[in-house]
Formats: C-alpha cells, sequence, structure tokens
C-alpha cells in the first residue's frame, strides 16, 4: 500500500490562479492543474492508494466555511481516495468546538502552516490549538522548517519545536519536509529520534523551476541520499511517512525516488504506508 501523507487541493474556479501566484513566489513548477480530479489522476499513474488533503487556512475568516465544505465533501473524497484533514488557524478563536466538531465527523486531523499564518509554532495561540487538538485525538500536521516561498525567516525551528514537544507531549504530531526543511543538521542533532513523525515531502531529490523560465528556485537545499538514509536510520523508518506535497511535486517521479534508495524491504513498507496506515487507521 501506497499513503501520500502530504497532498493539496483547491476549488476548481481559483486552482490554476492559486497555482500560478505560489509558482511565481517560488519559482518551482506544478505537477497537476490543484483539483482533486487532477490528484486522482495523478494518484492513479504512481499506484498511490490513498492521498492525504491538507488545507491551509491563510485567515481565521476561512476556518469554519473550509471545514464545512470539507466535511461535506469527505465522503465523496473517500471513494477516490482522498483523505482530508481539516485546517485551523491561530487567530481563530472558537477553536475548542471547532476540533470537537472536526473529530465528531471523523476528520482524522489539522494542518497548521505557521510561516503562511505568520506565527510561530510555539506562539500561545498555536500550542494551545496543538494541545486542544491532541486531547481530541487528531493528529496535527505542521509546516516544518523554511519556506521555499516564504525564506526570509523560519517559523518552526527545532528549538521551538522541542519547546512544543517537552511542554504539550502530542500524540500524534507530524512534521512536514522531513523535521525542518532545509535545515538538516537541526533536524539529525534536535529531533531525530523525537517522538514525532517526519512527512518526506518536498525533500528529496532534485527541485525543478517553473514552466515560466522566471529563474531558479530562490533555495535548494533538498536532501542528499545518503543524508536522507542516515536521518532515516537515526529517526527510526517506522516514524517516517511517504509524502510527496503534490501539486509541487510528482507523485509517480516520488514513489520512484524512494524506491531507489537503498533501503530494506521493511523500511520501504513501513515508510510507504504501514506507519500512515497506523496513524489514519487505528
Amino acid at each position: 500500500m501506497i499513503i501520500d501523507f502530504h497532498t493539496h487541493t483547491f476549488p476548481d474556479a481559483i486552482s490554476e490562479k492559486v497555482l500560478a501566484k505560489l509558482s511565481r513566489l517560488s519559482h518551482t513548477k506544478y505537477f497537476t492543474d490543484g483539483s482533486v480530479r487532477g490528484l486522482t489522476a495523478s494518484m492513479k499513474k504512481a499506484s498511490v492508494d490513498y492521498s492525504v488533503n491538507l488545507p491551509v487556512m491563510t485567515s481565521a475568516e476561512q476556518v469554519e466555511k473550509v471545514n464545512s465544505a470539507l466535511i461535506a465533501q469527505k465522503e465523496t473524497l473517500m471513494e477516490q481516495g482522498i483523505l482530508t484533514f481539516g485546517g485551523m488557524h491561530p487567530e481563530y478563536e472558537n477553536f475548542k468546538n471547532e476540533l470537537i466538531r472536526l473529530r465528531q465527523h471523523h476528520v482524522p486531523g489539522i494542518k497548521i502552516h505557521p510561516a503562511y499564518q505568520n506565527t510561530d509554532i510555539d506562539d500561545s495561540k498555536m500550542m494551545r490549538i496543538i494541545d486542544f487538538a491532541s486531547e481530541q485525538g487528531l493528529i496535527v500536521l505542521t509546516h516544518a522548517g523554511i519556506d521555499i516561498g516564504i525564506y526570509d525567516r523560519n517559523y518552526t525551528s527545532t528549538r521551538q519545536i522541542l519547546r512544543i514537544i517537552d511542554e504539550i507531549r502530542p500524540e500524534k504530531f507530524v512534521l512536514a519536509h522531513m523535521g525542518n526543511w532545509g535545515l538538516w543538521e537541526d533536524v539529525e542533532r534536535d529531533l531525530a529520534g523525537a517522538p514525532v513523525w517526519f512527512d518526506t515531502a518536498f525533500a528529496i531529490g532534485d527541485i525543478t523551476p517553473d514552466d515560466a523560465g522566471s529563474g531558479t528556485p530562490y533555495l535548494s537545499s533538498n536532501l542528499k541520499d545518503e543524508d536522507f538514509i542516515r536521518i532515516v536510520r537515526k529517526h527510526g523508518a517506522d516514524k517516517i511517512l511517504f509524502a510527496t506535497d503534490s501539486p509541487w511535486e510528482d507523485q509517480t517521479d516520488y514513489v520512484k525516488r524512494i524506491e531507489s534508495l537503498p533501503l530494506s524491504y521493511k523500511e520501504r513498507q513501513m515508510i510507504f504506508g504501514e506507519n500512515a496506515e497506523k496513524l489514519l487507521f487505528p
């Protein structure tokens, strides 16, 4: 089984506009049109069984509206192999009721993005969300490390993440982009072996420049194969989740990247699906 733990879709009416804007900011290529239809076609080509859809709330006003739409679509999406998370924003005041609502509708987790939400992950508003979501048994997946489109500041340093782990001890805490994108020495020193999961999204192999020819990516800091293997072994392959960040990586190519690495059969099986299955379908 292959489960892609980190993908994004957008409403058909805005997907093209959103992807074009983000591509210009990051100077990186996108590989689907950002729609549900585009993701399902990509999954079929790559033999991905399930993808986890992660909404990013860029304002508090989006929270209820977007979550309600995703709840309404949840069963239809699942029929296509797409499990959707909910989203949360640190300025959303009614967060407890919203997190309870997500749990009651069997939404397995939430996505937070401190960089897009302009809030440090160890800010009290973020910490209260992570704490209560964990009380509800929800998975909390956060962007971790530098964002390739917002590269002037890291809102999720390893120091800040260690504070979350120490003070909240969330049971289902997933750090996107192998723990802290672009800061691999910090990951290996501070986070490898910690009680968290890393997803592999947008972390391995070359970054593809955008089709518009607007320049190379501002940063190109993905892991080399040998560094990825070393971090996996130090952290534990049982806490690594296959993820692509589709549409920002090609799922077919990303499956091949993992398959080409010198991992054991058991390590590969855990990373591709077994670890995610335990989190999503306990």
